[in-house]
C-alpha cells in the first residue's frame, strides 16, 4: 500500500499520510465490506480514494480527465516499426532510474493502472476494482497506459 500511495503521490510524507488515512478508513467500513471481489482489490480502491483526496486537497480542485490520443498517435510514439530493437527497449525499462522518470511523465490515470496491474502485481479483476472501471474499461486504459510508457523510455533513450 504504501509503495503505491508512494508512486502516485510523489513524496514520502503525502504517502504516509495516505497509508495512514487508508487504513482507518478501511478499519472504519470493514463492516460495510460487501465480500464483491477480492479484499485486497478493496483496499487498494480506498488507498486510491485517499490518494484522490489528498491530491484534491492539495491542488484545491478536481481531477483532470485523461486525454484521448487515437491508439495510432500513442503507437507512432511509442515506436511502432521503429528501429529500436526489443531486447534494448527491455533492458532500458529495467533500470529503475528510467522507470521512474517514465512514470513521472504520465498523467495520474495512467500511473494508477501501471502501478496497480504491472507493479503491484493486482490481477485484472481486483485493478479493475480498485480503480472503479469496468474490467474491458480497465484493459483499454492499462494498452494506452503501457504504450505511454514505453513512448516515455523512448524518448528518455534519445540523448543515450
Amino acid at each position: 500500500m504504501y509503495r503505491f500511495a508512494l508512486r502516485l503521490t510523489k513524496d514520502e510524507a503525502q504517502a504516509e499520510d495516505v497509508l495512514q488515512d487508508t487504513f482507518l478508513v478501511a478499519m472504519k467500513g470493514l463492516a460495510g465490506w460487501r465480500g464483491e471481489g477480492s479484499f485486497r482489490g478493496w483496499l487498494y480502491a480506498v488507498a486510491r480514494s485517499r490518494v484522490l483526496m489528498a491530491r484534491r486537497r492539495k491542488v484545491g480542485e478536481p481531477e483532470s480527465f485523461e486525454s484521448q490520443e487515437s491508439l495510432e498517435v500513442l503507437g507512432l510514439q511509442a515506436g511502432w516499426g521503429a528501429p529500436m530493437e526489443a531486447e534494448a527497449l527491455a533492458a532500458r525499462v529495467q533500470e529503475q532510474s528510467v522507470l521512474e522518470a517514465a512514470l513521472a511523465q504520465l498523467e495520474p490515470a495512467d500511473r494508477e493502472v501501471l502501478v496497480l496491474r504491472d507493479l503491484e502485481g493486482l490481477s485484472g479483476e481486483d485493478t479493475a476494482q480498485a480503480l472503479g472501471l469496468s474490467l474491458p474499461a480497465m484493459k483499454s486504459r492499462l494498452h494506452r497506459a503501457r504504450l505511454r510508457v514505453v513512448a516515455a523510455v523512448k524518448g528518455g533513450s534519445r540523448g543515450n
